[in-house]
């Protein structure tokens, strides 16, 4: 198979960074908001030297050739669709690997379409229906707020132009450091990246109920306890939405930027899971 540097599907254009060896099997790295595929340069080299090629996409709403307008393009559906356009360019079913709403993304397409995945290993985001359900609770919609504010049309994008400190200091209250606020400014805000990336909130009210089965593939989940947006009680239900094998893992004391600050703490977890499902 040669290299993937771009793909088609629903009219749009993705760019892929493709690397590791040509002939190694495929890990699909799902990435999160607001960053793209460069988030996982820390983890890769470790599944390169594993003999695994990885394909990480720029998402839908970050790659300039895939910046639909209309907010009904960035349900989670239509993100699984180029999930699985993806896969199905490579010949075969591929070991998906996400975080954040690309964790989301990653359940989702496990759930709905197993058989174009092999295994499954998600960063910090429980299954959706387990976050639903800890939405109810008083913890996790406290941590949520921002979710709603992301809906509202036009104003982030204002804040973050106007004010962008200000919404600086929201990431860094979250764990990003000055190294990951400066990639933030150049690889999101420069790049005319942060309207399309918001596109994922906006498009929630259009997401299909589809996108919350239950997983049948071998799965990983990857959860740390320094996360402020997403809380323990989620985490720890998802276990009850995958019905295969289960390995749920606790990261202490790291934040919700897991794939920049433990990324060989994602990389053995990636790749316990994918040596696992060859035994």
């Amino acid at each position: 198979m040669s290299r993937i540097r771009t793909y088609a599907h629903e009219g749009l254009r993705f760019d892929v960074e493709d690397s590791g060896p040509e002939d190694g099997e495929v890990v699909v790295m799902l990435h999160g908001f607001p960053q793209r595929h460069t988030s996982w340069r820390h983890v890769a080299p470790r599944l390169h030297e594993a003999g695994l090629r990885t394909l990480a996409p720029d998402l839908r709403g970050y790659s300039p050739g895939a910046r639909p307008r209309r907010r009904s393009a960035y349900s989670l559906q239509h993100h699984v669709g180029d999930t699985v356009a993806l896969a199905e360019l490579t010949g075969g079913p591929v070991h998906l690997l996400g975080h954040d709403w690309g964790g989301a993304i990653a359940w989702s397409t496990a759930g709905s379409h197993p058989e174009h995945v092999r295994t499954l290993t998600v960063v910090s985001t429980p299954h959706p229906r387990a976050f639903k359900r800890a939405l109810g609770t008083r913890e996790q919609a406290a941590r949520s707020w921002y979710m709603g504010a992301f809906q509202v049309p036009f104003l982030p994008e204002l804040l973050a132009g106007l004010a962008p400190r200000r919404f600086e200091r929201f990431l860094a209250a979250s764990g990003m450091t000055a190294e990951d606020l400066e990639r933030f400014r150049t690889e999101i805000l420069a790049y005319g990246a942060l309207p399309g990336g918001l596109g994922i909130y906006r498009g929630m009210p259009f997401s299909a109920s589809g996108t919350g089965r239950t997983v049948r593939v071998p799965t990983t989940y990857l959860w740390s306890t320094r996360d402020t947006a997403l809380g323990r009680p989620a985490a720890e239900a998802s276990a009850a939405f995958v019905k295969a094998d289960y390995d749920f893992r606790v990261l202490e004391g790291v934040s919700h930027w897991v794939p920049e600050h433990a990324p060989d703490a994602v990389a053995d977890a990636a790749l316990a899971r994918i040596t696992g499902a060859r035994a």
